[in-house]
C-alpha cells in the first residue's frame, strides 16, 4: 500500500509539498475500493513500481454511483445487468505515458486497462472523471475511451453533473 501511495503522489503532479495530502486521500479511496466484491489491482514494475490500475465489476442490481445510474444509456445498464461491466477506478502511470505513444497498443496505460477488462471478461469498462479534469479526460480518450451521452429524459441535467462518464470497449 505504501508503494502505491508513493506512486500516486509522484504521478499526480503538484510537487512534493502536495504529495502527503494527495497520497493520504488516494490511500483512503483505495482502502474503500478494496472492500468491493471482485476488486482487482494490476501493477507494472521493472526495478520499481511503474504503474497500476484497479477496479471492480459493476452489477445491474442496484445503484453503483449514487444518483448517476439513472442517467446512463440503457445499453450500459444492460451490460451491467449481464455482469459484463467493469468500473476502472484508477490508472496510474508516469506523466510521460500520458504524453507519448498514447495510441500504441503497447502503451502501459492501455495494457493495464486491457488486462483488467480481459481478466473479468468485461464487454465494457466505465470510468468517472471530474468534468474539471480535462487532462485526465484527454489522456483517457487517447487510450481508447469515449465520453458517454445520456439517453434519459433529463439529459440536459447530465451535462451539469460533476463527473463525466467514459466507456472503453472490452
Amino acid at each position: 500500500m505504501e508503494e502505491l501511495g508513493d506512486l500516486y503522489a509522484q504521478t499526480s503532479g503538484g510537487g512534493p509539498w502536495a504529495w502527503n495530502q494527495a497520497r493520504s486521500a488516494f490511500l483512503r479511496r483505495l482502502a474503500a475500493d478494496l472492500r468491493r466484491p471482485g476488486f482487482e489491482l494490476v501493477i507494472a514494475e521493472s526495478t520499481e513500481l511503474t504503474g497500476c490500475a484497479y477496479g471492480f465489476p459493476v452489477r445491474g442490481d442496484g445503484p453503483w454511483w449514487e444518483g448517476l445510474d439513472g442517467f446512463l444509456p440503457g445499453d450500459v445498464l444492460r451490460t451491467a445487468a449481464s455482469g459484463r461491466l467493469f468500473a476502472i477506478s484508477v490508472i496510474l502511470v508516469p506523466p510521460r505515458v500520458r504524453r507519448e505513444n498514447q495510441s500504441r497498443p503497447w502503451n502501459l496505460a492501455r495494457r493495464l486497462q486491457r488486462r483488467l477488462l480481459t481478466d473479468h471478461g468485461a464487454a465494457l469498462g466505465v470510468m468517472l472523471v471530474s468534468r474539471s479534469d480535462g487532462r485526465t479526460t484527454e489522456a483517457l480518450r487517447s487510450w481508447g475511451w469515449r465520453c458517454v451521452e445520456a439517453d434519459a429524459p433529463a439529459a440536459s441535467s447530465f451535462a451539469r453533473r460533476p463527473s463525466r462518464v467514459l466507456l472503453l470497449e472490452g
